[in-house]
């Protein structure tokens, strides 16, 4: 089964932002919400829109937004991930 990683995330973060270093998404980042990391309402938007796109999941907004963590937002993702990405 595959899964969905932080790595995948803060690399659809990037492009969503349309960011080549994507600032402070480097180090121990899981538990810091969007928010603190930058990324406001209109962003996450963005990444949920991406992710939902070229996953073929639907991700709820109000679990997806910039209160929440990458680790929340990866876990939601491998939630509804089919068995094989």
């Amino acid at each position: 089964m595959a899964t969905f990683t932080q790595a995948e995330l803060v690399d659809y973060v990037r492009r969503a932002a349309g960011e080549d270093d994507g600032g402070g998404l480097d180090g121990d980042i899981a538990e810091i919400t969007f928010v603190d990391l930058g990324y406001d309402s209109v962003a996450m938007v963005e990444v949920t829109l991406l992710v939902e796109r070229e996953l073929g999941i639907s991700l709820p907004e109000e679990k997806t937004g910039k209160d929440a963590t990458p680790k929340e937002f990866v876990d939601l993702v491998n939630e509804l991930l089919p068995a094989s990405k």
